[in-house]
């Protein structure tokens, strides 16, 4: 079997790793670090996040391409954000260390945006509309991650005086994530080229 085609197993782990423990969040009862934290709208809503690349690669491309690879490694980078953020709350990371969520914005596009630009931007030319692209289109999905938490938690919260600041903090470590992912899948694209 081919090594691309064995690797189906890694998405559908971490689907799997996150789904379960939404699961936990919003099923078992009495546990005070998922209060207030909207697990029954993660539970319905990070699933089909997930899967939304995937199921339009394969609309889009086996369609034109029915030999074509999927691309689970990119598959799984997209999910990982997802599985890194339901984690970080599984274990109370976020009110336990002040930089967790800081640094999630930043890795967790770097993963998103890794992903997203192997499986649209990897033969994209020139080199500059490739970064563009895909640091411009992680620009955009920060946006409107922010936009969600705000309209999720923040409006009628207790964070509205600090929302401000913690928004465009979010969005500028989002961006740098994504610009930082575009480089490497630029790096990735001029290799295999090569090769």
């Amino acid at each position: 079997m081919d090594r691309r085609r064995s690797l189906v197993w890694l998405p559908a782990l971490v689907l799997l790793l996150t789904v379960a423990q939404l699961a936990v969040a919003t099923f078992v009862p009495g546990i005070e670090r998922f209060a207030d934290k909207a697990f029954g709208a993660r539970l319905a809503a990070y699933p089909v996040m997930m899967l939304l690349v995937p199921a339009l690669w394969w609309l889009v491309v086996r369609r034109r391409r029915p030999d074509a690879d999927p691309p689970h490694v990119a598959f799984a980078l997209i999910m990982l954000g997802f599985l890194v953020d339901t984690t970080g709350n599984s274990l109370d990371l976020y009110d336990s260390i002040t930089w967790w969520d800081d640094s999630n914005h930043f890795v967790n596009w770097f993963f998103l945006l890794g992903g997203l630009g192997l499986v649209t931007a990897r033969e994209l030319r020139p080199a500059w509309a490739q970064v563009l692209l895909i640091t411009g289109l992680g620009c955009l999905l920060a946006l409107g991650w922010e936009i969600g938490e705000w309209y999720t938690f923040i409006r009628h919260g207790t964070e509205l005086d600090t929302a401000y600041e913690d928004t465009l903090g979010d969005m500028t470590l989002g961006t740098c994530g994504a610009f930082l992912a575009a480089l490497v899948v630029l790096r990735v694209s001029r290799g295999s080229s090569r090769g």
